[in-house]
């Protein structure tokens, strides 16, 4: 193992783990090349050979200097032949991918497809990679989500008010039912789970009868527009609402200790295993433990703790 290459998606730790990768590399005499834009950027050859001090000051930063995109061609045979010319081309022994589902199922194609070396790196702020506990990016979604959610909480307060509260969470209601239980949140509406509007309202108005003051709804995007959600219960209940979309300010931020932490031990580890040959591999940590995962495996569907979580949420109301 002479040269690997390292391409990512974008959430906050990427960056910390692309300069543990390219350092562990480095102590091992493996050289390194960032792909710029992703998958797009290895159909295009964007690349760039790195060293130790093409990542000195970025372990506290988010985003990734990799820049990142997706990529249509990819899914398509052109797309992936001109890929594996770029590999060929910058003479890559191997191959880490930071990223998601979508990214680790490329990852996998690769790998089972083409015989190409590709050890996956979870890192989404969903946390729904299969069989992986955490995955990077994901501590510090939601601590962002909590900080601005704990603002609104005063206003909230002090207003009197209903807030709906949107955060990310398309196909997965992680961000939402951590944010709900760590913020002390009435309720929570995730894509897991069905709501009945007509109950959410019913409580409200009952509270309001006892004299609670304020309500605090989180919805994932995945499973409605908070816009929607509001104006459906200030037809129903007449009270005021407001509502909030804290949008990709989840996917941003300075990553967290435990995000940075987490990004070292899987980059390294990540290095480690394309060195000894493996492949079509995703490192995971699982039941506190740092194990290897087939991607066959991560890139199946999660199944989310949703009634755990939403049982707690609603007994500390």
């Amino acid at each position: 193992m002479k040269r690997i290459g390292i391409l990512t998606r974008d959430c906050a730790g990427i960056n910390a783990c692309i300069r543990a990768i390219v350092r562990t590399a480095d102590s091992y005499g493996i050289e390194t090349v960032g792909i710029f834009r992703g998958y797009e950027g290895l159909i295009n050859g964007e690349t760039k050979i790195f060293d130790r001090r093409s990542v000195s000051g970025i372990i506290n930063t988010g985003g990734t200097i990799l820049k990142t995109a997706r990529s249509k061609r990819f899914m398509t045979e052109e797309g992936q032949l001109k890929a594996l010319q770029t590999i060929k081309n910058n003479n890559l022994d191997g191959l880490i991918v930071i990223g998601g589902n979508g990214s680790l199922t490329a990852a996998h194609l690769l790998a089972s497809k083409y015989g190409i070396k590709v050890i996956g790196v979870p890192a989404t702020i969903d946390n729904d990679i299969n069989g992986v506990d955490f995955c990077v990016g994901a501590d510090t979604a939601v601590n962002v989500a909590l900080d601005a959610l704990d603002k609104i909480r005063d206003t909230a307060d002090s207003l009197e008010r209903i807030f709906v509260v949107e955060v990310m969470g398309r196909d997965c209601g992680y961000i939402a039912l951590r944010v709900a239980l760590a913020g002390g949140c009435e309720e929570v509406l995730v894509p897991e789970r069905d709501f009945d509007i007509e109950e959410i309202c019913e409580a409200i108005t009952e509270g309001n009868v006892r004299g609670k003051i304020s309500w605090i709804i989180i919805v994932a995007e995945g499973k409605a527009h908070a816009s929607d959600v509001a104006a459906k219960i200030t037809e129903i209940t007449e009270l005021e609402t407001r509502i909030v979309v804290l949008g990709h300010i989840q996917r941003g931020g300075r990553p967290t200790a435990g995000d940075r932490i987490l990004a070292a031990r899987y980059a390294s580890m990540a290095v480690e295993m394309l060195k000894d040959g493996q492949t079509d591999k995703c490192v995971a940590l699982r039941n506190m433990d740092f194990i290897e995962l087939p991607l066959e495996e991560a890139i199946k569907p999660k199944d989310m703790e949703v009634e755990t979580y939403y049982r707690l949420i609603k007994v500390l109301t």
